[in-house]
């Protein structure tokens, strides 16, 4: 039986925050069709905004690399966010928001905390620091879309269906495997204690920050 993965480990570390991240009210009222259309606007005028940011810490990533595979994966990431945030601008322009809105608006503090948590992370730390302050976006989003999908299924037209298949489609989760991977390597193995609990406590405060996000919208 192979050892679990340092993702399945911070997962564990982190599990009360784990579940209220993957299961918000907000994650939940999207999977019934349930989550007001206001809601789920704003969060995807913010969540543009936010991936503008990730996009730099894919960036950064890269430059934190000491390897030319660690830099391609980070450029992969970074191509990987940039198809991303089609979805948002076909989303919102179906209902009138055009880019340009998405491109002005203004970042609410819950997306500024989070994604320059992000960034000041991987500025002090290392790659591997950067890498495990992804994570809970970057494969939680995989968790979460594979957990929704089965509502696709259910015969019914659903209201938020295309963002469903987005994250539960094949090309997420593939990308979502290799964010995993690219953990354990970057590791190496056997961390030292210190080392453990500093990952955990970043791994910790990116998940919290994460159901902060779903709740700034239903706020």
């Amino acid at each position: 039986m192979s050892a679990p993965s340092l993702f399945d480990r911070l997962k564990a570390s982190a599990a009360e925050d784990w579940d209220a991240y993957v299961h918000h009210p907000f994650v939940t009222r999207l999977g019934e069709g349930t989550l007001p259309l206001a809601a789920f606007q704003d969060y995807l005028v913010q969540d543009y905004l936010f991936l503008f940011q990730f996009a730099r810490a894919n960036a950064l990533a890269a430059y934190k690399a000491d390897t030319l595979e660690g830099i391609r994966s980070a450029a992969d990431s970074l191509t990987a966010i940039v198809t991303e945030t089609a979805l948002h601008v076909r989303l919102t322009a179906s209902w009138g928001i055009d880019r340009e809105v998405l491109e002005t608006a203004d970042e609410k503090p819950g997306t500024v905390a989070y994604t320059r948590f992000v960034l000041d992370t991987g500025m002090a730390g290392d790659a591997l620091d950067l890498q495990v302050a992804l994570a809970p976006c970057a494969i939680g989003y995989a968790e979460i879309g594979t957990a929704l999908a089965p509502r696709l299924a259910e015969g019914a037209e659903h209201p938020y269906g295309e963002w469903i298949a987005e994250y539960a489609g094949q090309e997420f989760q593939a990308s979502a495997a290799v964010a995993a991977a690219r953990l354990d390597e970057l590791a190496g193995g056997d961390l030292p204690a210190h080392r453990r609990a500093r990952l955990e406590r970043i791994f910790r405060t990116a998940t919290r920050m994460e159901a902060a996000f779903w709740q700034q919208a239903l706020d």
